[in-house]
């Protein structure tokens, strides 16, 4: 096998298998006589360790996907790739978009982690292709990108909270506990998360604001330009392929990932509204908002440490000050 990992400090979050792992995988996948004949990783992501692999006999190659040992993953981000696994009957609507699985196995005996087997996307990831237009055919592109979001958030479901659970009655409640998981987390690698539980204070005052939110829709959660994938040949930005879909979860759509990121400028995303629809101005709409940003900042906090970034942990302080000033 040609086998290309990532090198990675001994102590680094993601961390690659040995490549008798990825065939011991690959013959539990395809069956006892598959030969793998490469596996390369891929070192975009931030979670998930990722390999494109190629095996005989197979026309194309498939991206194998292994999570992050259990006891290496925070509370708020427990068994992601399971609570992927489990939306997708809800994602039907970008089927043709998404990566087919192709294999899951959470058995654990074959390796001690997670693991999904889905098919290679055509196109090119929108992180390296979408620059090479024009800055003047960027728009499109965001339109694009409101037109899936607006498919996602019209999805309906039973209950607030992690697809996989636990599944809660209000939408203050979900809230409260995502923030309370992150703040235990923040804690555990010894950060402090005094403003977070400040912010989880904030919504148990003002729970009938989170509660105008009645009914649960579908959350991407990392709906973006890094999880999308653009045809290398069109004229004009086109989006082929969305993928990563692990943090999905029910509540109000103003609080995805996504949403955050389009209000984040007044550039070419502002183009995303124009497909999605608008989004609620109201003074209530605005707190929650502020809330929603807070939650965004302490999981960012976390990813931060994971990455070593000291100076963007420091950072996040000062954000979550100025929305404390807010919703307090």
């Amino acid at each position: 096998m040609d086998f290309r990992p990532v090198t990675r400090a001994p102590g680094a979050f993601q961390q690659s298998v040995p490549p008798e792992e990825i065939e011991a995988i690959c013959r539990r996948a395809f069956g006892t006589d598959t030969k793998v004949v490469s596996a390369t990783e891929l070192g975009t992501g931030m979670y998930n360790t990722t390999y494109r692999v190629t095996a005989e006999g197979q026309e194309r190659a498939v991206i194998l996907r292994i999570a992050p040992e259990p006891e290496r993953q925070f509370t708020s981000e427990r068994a992601l790739m399971r609570n992927e696994y489990a939306s997708l009957p809800y994602l039907a609507t970008l089927a043709p978009l998404m990566p087919r699985v192709l294999a899951a196995d959470f058995t654990h005996e074959i390796i001690g982690r997670d693991y999904m087997v889905q098919s290679l996307l055509d196109g090119i990831p929108a992180t390296e292709h979408l620059r090479t237009y024009p800055r003047s055919a960027w728009p499109v592109y965001y339109q694009q990108l409101g037109e899936i979001a607006r498919r996602v958030h019209d999805v309906r479901g039973p209950a607030f909270g992690p697809i996989t659970g636990p599944a809660y009655g209000s939408w203050s409640e979900a809230v409260a506990a995502s923030l309370e998981d992150i703040a235990t987390d923040l804690e555990g690698v010894g950060l402090d998360a005094a403003d977070v539980r400040k912010v989880i204070t904030a919504v148990h005052h003002h729970q009938a604001v989170l509660d105008e939110i009645t009914e649960p829709r579908m959350l991407a959660g990392d709906l973006w330009l890094p999880n999308t994938h653009l045809d290398h040949q069109a004229p004009e930005p086109a989006i082929t392929g969305t993928y990563d879909f692990d943090r999905t979860w029910w509540g109000d759509p103003a609080a995805d990932w996504t949403i955050r990121m389009v209000t984040a400028k007044s550039d070419e995303r502002q183009t995303f509204w124009e497909t999605y629809g608008p989004l609620d101005q109201s003074e209530n709409a605005l707190w929650r908002q502020k809330v929603y940003e807070a939650r965004h900042l302490g999981a960012i906090r976390l990813e931060r440490h994971r990455l070593g970034n000291r100076d963007g942990v420091r950072a996040s302080y000062d954000s979550m000050a100025s929305i404390l000033a807010i919703v307090g």
